[in-house]
């Protein structure tokens, strides 16, 4: 059951570029207070949502939506996303035009993945047209919103493909650059190829493509990552975008614990990456604002699901695990440089 959050000690938002500010996680549950949060919690999280909630009027009519953002002695930064599958919006751009009116500031997320096909599975050009549609509804909403372009599962050369085609076609269709305030990308190790584990082939590419055969002992490999986040920034430079921040919105191991991914070899992988994202640097293709650092956010994957257990923070009781536990130590230990 989730707890009332005056049972829980209260923290407030973290200072811009702190480390709380840095760490965020993602709450498969919808609801952040199923969870014992100790006091050196994430500074942010995701619920896939935009949190949208409907007041029932009456004769079985409904009032307008509203967002229902986190009470704010939570101290954890509510990130909307708005979901794209196949090319449709939800909430739709009516909706998302209200909703950012009321809630100005926010950073929103616009889609999931959509280079998965059991995901949002949308091809890049239509995708495109679904960013433009979204970014124009919240910018009309409130001009102060940033809008982030959805992450794709990992960057990889087919994974970079997708998103050159995406950005192409954008430009043509709107004579402009694509407008985006926050790059955004996941970060799995995960094997591109069709019809075998992994994450397939994206949407809109043929038949015999192929990308990285990685194997499943990559799956926690850090200097796989540091590629991927290399690959991403690289991409970004040579797009004229390099001044703009970047999020991983998720990553974390995927894999059971039968295939040899216990506790030691999570909080391993998972403590490395919180380092590499802390000091990757370069002045070349780094964020100027953030000292030419290459990630300004990251985000875990999970707080708890059952699926996908072994990067669980929680356990089913909201009670924090090894896992977990490890996290807060170092949020609570370690420190982030501020931004110069």
């Amino acid at each position: 059951l989730a707890r009332d959050p005056s049972t829980l000690p209260a923290v407030d938002l973290p200072a811009p570029y702190s480390l709380r500010w840095r760490a965020g996680v993602s709450v498969p549950d919808r609801s952040p207070y199923y969870f014992d949060w100790p006091v050196n919690r994430p500074g942010w999280y995701l619920n896939w949502t935009a949190n949208e909630r409907k007041r029932e009027q009456f004769f079985g009519l409904w009032q307008q939506s509203f967002l229902e953002l986190p009470d704010a002695r939570l101290g954890m930064e509510f990130t909307p996303m708005v979901w794209v599958s196949n090319g449709r919006l939800y909430p739709p751009t009516d909706t998302l035009r209200r909703l950012a009116a009321q809630h100005p500031g926010l950073t929103w997320l616009i889609g999931n993945e959509p280079d998965v096909h059991w995901q949002g599975n949308t091809t890049p050009e239509v995708y495109a047209v679904a960013y433009h549609r979204a970014y124009t509804a919240l910018k009309e909403g409130d001009s102060t919103a940033q809008v982030a372009i959805g992450g794709l599962s990992q960057i990889t050369p087919l994974r970079l493909a997708y998103l050159t085609r995406m950005w192409e076609f954008y430009e043509r269709l709107y004579a402009e650059p694509m407008p985006v305030d926050v790059w955004n990308m996941h970060a799995f190790v995960l094997r591109e190829e069709r019809d075998s584990w992994g994450v397939n082939i994206p949407p809109g590419f043929t038949l015999e493509q192929s990308g990285r055969l990685w194997e499943v002992e990559d799956h926690d490999d850090l200097a796989l990552v540091e590629e991927e986040v290399r690959l991403m920034r690289g991409w970004m430079a040579e797009h004229g975008q390099q001044d703009k921040p970047l999020w991983i919105t998720e990553y974390g191991i995927l894999m059971p614990r039968e295939y040899g991914f216990d506790d030691e070899r999570v909080i391993r992988f998972m403590l490395g990456s919180f380092d590499l994202f802390l000091n990757l640097r370069d002045d070349a293709t780094g964020y100027p604002a953030d000292d030419g650092r290459l990630v300004q956010r990251w985000n875990w994957y999970p707080t708890r699901d059952s699926r996908y257990s072994a990067g669980n923070l929680f356990d089913d009781y909201g009670r924090v695990t090894p896992v977990g536990q490890a996290m807060f130590d170092f949020l609570g230990g370690a420190t982030a440089p501020a931004t110069p």
